[in-house]
C-alpha cells in the first residue's frame, strides 16, 4: 500500500482531501503511566504537590488534540466537535489509564488529534508527578477505534 504523505517523488506532502465525502468521523486512543503504588497514593489522594493531576492532564489533553495540526506536520487543521479524556487510577498497573475520544465531521480522520490528546496527557501526569518519581514510565499509546471516511470503522 503506498503512503499517502509522499508525492511521486518521494517528497513529503499535505494529502488533498478536497475530494473525500464529509463523514462524522471518531477516534478513540489509549495509553498508560506507570507508576509506583505510593506515587499513585498521591494522585487518588490529592496530594501532588502541584495540585490536581487528572484535572489537570485532562485538560492538557483536551488542548493538545486541538493543536494538532500545529504539532505535526502534515495534519490538516480541523474543526473538533468533541474531545473527551478519561483517566483511571489503576491499581493493578499500577498507574493512570488514559483513553481519548476525538470527534469530528468532515474528509479526514482525527487519529492524531486522539493519540496526540493521550500522549500530552501522559506527559502533564509526568510532569506533576515527576518529583515525587521520576521513573515513572509513559507508554502502550495507541490507536483502538477509527470510525468514518471510506475506510469505515477500524478496532485494534
Amino acid at each position: 500500500m503506498p503512503l499517502t504523505h509522499f508525492d511521486a517523488a518521494g517528497r513529503a506532502h499535505m494529502v488533498d482531501v478536497t475530494d473525500k465525502q464529509v463523514t462524522d468521523r471518531r477516534a478513540v486512543a489509549e495509553g498508560v503511566v506507570k507508576m509506583t503504588p505510593a506515587t499513585l497514593d498521591l494522585v487518588r489522594e490529592g496530594r501532588a504537590g502541584k495540585g490536581d493531576v487528572l484535572g489537570t492532564a485532562r485538560l492538557a489533553g483536551i488542548m493538545a488534540a486541538k493543536k494538532t495540526a500545529e504539532l505535526i506536520p502534515l495534519c490538516h487543521p480541523l474543526p473538533l466537535s468533541k474531545v473527551t479524556l478519561e483517566l483511571e487510577p489503576d491499581a493493578d498497573l499500577p498507574g493512570v489509564r488514559i483513553t481519548a475520544t476525538v470527534r469530528t465531521t468532515g474528509r479526514t480522520g482525527v487519529e492524531m488529534e486522539a493519540l496526540t490528546a493521550v500522549s500530552v496527557a501522559g506527559l502533564t501526569i509526568y510532569d506533576m508527578l515527576k518529583a515525587a518519581e521520576k521513573g515513572m514510565e509513559i507508554g502502550g499509546i495507541r490507536l483502538a477505534l477509527k470510525e468514518g471516511g471510506k475506510s469505515g470503522r477500524w478496532e485494534a
